[in-house]
């Protein structure tokens, strides 16, 4: 070998490692960056006509596609189930445990207590006061969950519209990197860093839907959802939600009240047997349009229960057929046609309000126009016994068994513990599974110790280069002297 070939091999070697050292130094100061992929150098013999040496071909960016499937898909189950156990859990904790003060339990268990106090002494007018602020703390807890179940409807709703916005910012983007990727792959540009921006991006709405990445030529990438809607091929879809200003009982998105999902301004299918089925998007639908729904349905099936339970057909003879009886809707009669959302509305009747000075009729009878004898306890142990007797409800959304209000209420505070625990447990599940492909996925990531390692023979290659161009500068020197 000529001199001056050793010189270019030593020449393209020290180039080679050069850049190999830097991406070693890239490799490990991004150890622990989202999304990174760890580089290596790709080398190859130097083109025919040289003396040898080396080539850099370029840089490979080193990547698992179907372990980050697998992760990204788990992201999606995984925010799936924690959005649900979320409000489930939330809900158990206003409804409270049964032997928690202040739960929906313990409030008919201190309005049967009152009643059968005031029996053992209806002259008091102090326990007909603790009857009627007893069945006002009942009335007022159906109240608020009623409300906060309407409220996880709305802050749903409000989910879905920001979420809606992050996937079409996202898919613009990423479109973005599409098109960086072709002009790139056209000049012989390294794209490692748009790839790494790429895989961040895809992350960041993994757990909104379920991902299938799919590579088209130049670099390019086509996303669908898990269950076949296009995301984006070629150019990113349009997609649309209108979140509406408040949401009540009676608003369905069967009914035309609330809004779904348009692709491009076609509607598809928003629950969970649709295009978007499996992540977060698709649970704050079924938060809003399914779970509140039917746990608003059975809240105010038990209202009505109550109310039917101790109106005109109740135990109060003097009532006539369309008085509102001791709990009333909003302050009227009840409606059968108008159940939805009775629970937010259901009041005790004003004419036994607490302090309203005429608590005595809870004694006596709403319909009574003087007051009886004092110490007749017969109405209010007929109250109590009607709040203990098995009977079948009107609504059905609630079984067609004969059960006590008590029992309802029981069963409803049970309902929903039973599926907070299996959304707990789904969820731990899932997560133990999402941890295991994230690890399993970083440990085919930068791992410092073997970068360092590297490192060091990238050294001992630079000092061996370094040393055959000292060798030839010193022959040359030699070959001019003589």
């Amino acid at each position: 070998m000529s001199l001056s070939g050793a010189l270019y091999n030593a020449f393209s070697g020290l180039r080679a490692n050069t850049r190999a050292a830097g991406l070693v130094s890239t490799n490990i100061s991004n150890a622990t960056t989202e999304g990174y992929g760890r580089r290596t150098l790709e080398l190859t013999p130097g083109s025919l006509g040289t003396s040898g040496g080396v080539r850099i071909a370029g840089v490979i960016r080193h990547s698992d596609p179907v372990l980050v499937s697998d992760r990204r898909v788990s992201d999606a189950s995984l925010a799936h189930s924690d959005t649900m156990y979320t409000y489930s859990k939330r809900l158990e904790s206003l409804i409270g445990e049964s032997d928690t003060a202040g739960s929906l339990v313990s409030r008919v268990t201190a309005f049967e207590n009152s009643l059968l106090s005031a029996a053992t002494n209806p002259a008091s007018e102090q326990r007909l006061e603790n009857v009627a602020t007893a069945a006002t703390s009942l009335t007022q807890t159906l109240n608020a969950l009623s409300d906060e179940i309407q409220q996880s409807r709305q802050n749903a709703d409000s989910a879905i519209a920001d979420q809606v916005t992050t996937l079409n910012e996202t898919l613009a983007r990423l479109d973005q990197i599409n098109g960086d990727m072709v002009k790139a792959s056209s000049t012989g540009t390294d794209v490692a860093t748009l790839q790494d921006e790429r895989n961040r991006l895809l992350d960041s709405i993994s757990s909104i839907v379920p991902l299938r990445v799919v590579e088209r030529d130049r670099g390019e990438i086509a996303l669908f959802t898990m269950n076949g809607a296009v995301l984006m091929d070629g150019s990113p879809v349009e997609i649309e939600f209108s979140e509406v200003n408040a949401i009540g009982a009676a608003m369905t998105l069967s009914a035309g009240d609330l809004n779904g999902l348009t692709v491009n301004g076609i509607p598809v299918n928003s629950t969970e047997t649709g295009m978007f089925a499996g992540g977060s998007l698709a649970a704050q639908f079924e938060i809003r349009d399914v779970t509140a729904v039917e746990n608003q349905a059975e809240l105010d099936a038990i209202a009505r229960d109550l109310i039917e339970r101790l109106g005109p057909s109740g135990p109060d003879t003097t009532l006539g057929a369309t008085d509102p009886g001791l709990f009333t809707d909003a302050g009227i009669a009840f409606d059968p046609l108008n159940e939805e959302g009775l629970a937010g509305r259901i009041q005790l009747n004003s004419l036994v309000a607490p302090d309203s000075g005429t608590v005595w009729r809870l004694r006596d009878g709403l319909g009574a126009a003087t007051q009886g004898e004092v110490g007749d306890g017969r109405l209010l142990q007929s109250i109590a016994a009607a709040l203990t007797e098995a009977t079948v409800p009107s609504s059905a959304s609630l079984p067609s068994v004969s059960r006590s209000f008590v029992n309802h209420i029981s069963e409803y505070s049970s309902s929903v513990a039973g599926t907070r625990v299996r959304a707990e447990n789904e969820r731990s599940f899932l997560s133990a599974q999402n941890t295991a492909l994230s690890e399993l996925e970083l440990s085919k990531g930068v791992d410092t110790d073997q970068e360092l390692q590297n490192l060091m023979q990238i050294e001992q290659q630079y000092a061996a280069n370094a040393r055959v161009m000292t060798v030839v500068d010193e022959l040359m020197e030699r070959l001019m002297a003589i």
